[in-house]
């Protein structure tokens, strides 16, 4: 049984209104957003879709959370919390700023931020905390917020795997609201993740679940915030100064190509969550009570990934036997937890180490135990079908983990 990718088109929602939509801008001439329609109109629809007064559109996810860091404000040198269990793209803007990630464990239930671990590390050089809400799971925002505003810091969400995940707890208010003066609620006064921090970031790469090949987007409520990151979108140009550079910035520029094909996926967005959401609830089902297991609450989730824990450790051979039964599925999600990556080495800039001189990542116990032998993760689509989930639940059960 082959299953959909997204690499590929069966994987994928592309279709007719995505290439009506690169036609028209085509046709119109103009494909740069600084001139155009199609970027400005996507921030339009994506800060109604999630009640923010702001969103600024880039070139890439990674681009987003550049533009949070740089809203964060860090001093050379400043620290910045965040979880082993990630991509680079999360880690590499805070470098980029020349300020210091600091990596706390993670909940070894899902792989999310620990809040009790971030509380032992916050410092004089604390500026920020940036969460990952894993694989479309919720992270504890809600405590990391409590946390930040206790110690004046700012609260980063990564929602790149979390288009539309919905947050746990009370509907329809939005708890803390922090610095951001964010208050906002999805569908049904349903809160989403992505608006209890500061600023959040979406992805629109080709791995999301709503694409334009590349794309992101960084939402905020706070006026001053966003100001910043146009800025800094932009290489700094005050355009209504004319040709005045206000300060540092960089072309983070989205094109109207990217924009229009990402509006179109945004329409379809809601169903593409809807449909992985019926075949995960499935898995699910049909999971529940086999020992050895933990499969992740369903409340709210997006399933950008499905993920396993095994508690016995043998996710790696539990995912060789699911690949040689063609399901995609693999042990980690990581080669090695981040705070292991060769990059800490050095060097960073040229043959310098900076910031990272006399820096040593600490030991994450959890997220390191999940990476090598406790998680796996199934990849999720939203044209899998019922057949799909009988053959991942029927290899699961065949091959009885140790409880």
């Amino acid at each position: 049984m082959k299953f959909p990718s997204m690499a590929e088109a069966d994987g994928r929602t592309l279709g007719d209104e995505e290439v009506a939509a690169a036609e028209r801008v085509i046709r119109s001439g103009m494909l740069s957003a600084v001139w155009g329609t199609e970027a400005r109109a996507l921030e339009r629809e994506v800060a109604e879709r999630y009640g923010v007064r702001h969103a600024i559109a880039c070139s890439s996810g990674t681009a987003a959370l550049h533009l949070a860091v740089v809203a964060a404000a860090p001093d050379p040198g400043d620290e910045i919390i965040t979880t082993p269990i990630t991509d680079f793209g999360t880690v590499a803007p805070i470098l980029a700023q020349n300020a210091v990630p600091v990596f706390a464990d993670v909940d070894p239930s899902d792989g999310n931020l620990d809040p009790g671990a971030v509380a032992k590390l916050i410092g004089p050089r604390t500026r920020a905390i940036m969460a990952v809400h894993l694989f479309g799971a919720a992270a504890r925002v809600d405590e990391l917020r409590a946390l930040a505003d206790a110690h004046g810091l700012a609260l980063i969400e990564d929602c790149a795997q979390a288009w539309l995940t919905e947050l746990p707890g009370t509907s329809g208010t939005s708890g803390t609201s922090g610095t951001s003066g964010v208050s906002a609620t999805g569908s049904a006064g349903t809160r989403l993740a992505g608006t209890v921090g500061d600023v959040a970031c979406l992805s629109l790469q080709q791995w999301k679940h709503i694409t334009c090949g590349d794309g992101g987007l960084a939402l905020t409520g706070d006026d001053e915030l966003a100001r910043r990151m146009r800025l800094f979108s932009d290489k700094g140009w005050d355009r209504a100064a004319g040709r005045s550079h206000a300060s540092f910035g960089l072309n983070y520029r989205m094109t109207e190509l990217q924009a229009a094909v990402a509006r179109a996926q945004l329409a379809k967005l809601p169903g593409v969550v809807a449909a992985r959401r019926r075949t995960a609830r499935l898995l699910l089902r049909a999971l529940e009570g086999v020992p050895g297991l933990w499969t992740p609450r369903e409340e709210g989730h997006a399933w950008w990934l499905f993920p396993i824990v095994l508690p016995g450790g043998e996710a790696p051979e539990l995912a060789a036997r699911l690949r040689e039964a063609g399901i995609p599925a693999r042990a980690g999600y990581l080669d090695q937890p981040l705070n292991h990556a060769p990059v800490w080495a050095g060097p960073v800039y040229g043959s310098s180490r900076f910031p990272l001189e006399g820096y040593a990542p600490r030991s994450c116990p959890e997220a390191e135990r999940m990476v090598g032998r406790t998680l796996l993760v199934i990849d999720w689509n939203e044209n899998y079908t019922p057949d799909h989930v009988s053959l991942v639940a029927r290899e699961i059960m065949r091959f009885r983990p140790r409880p």
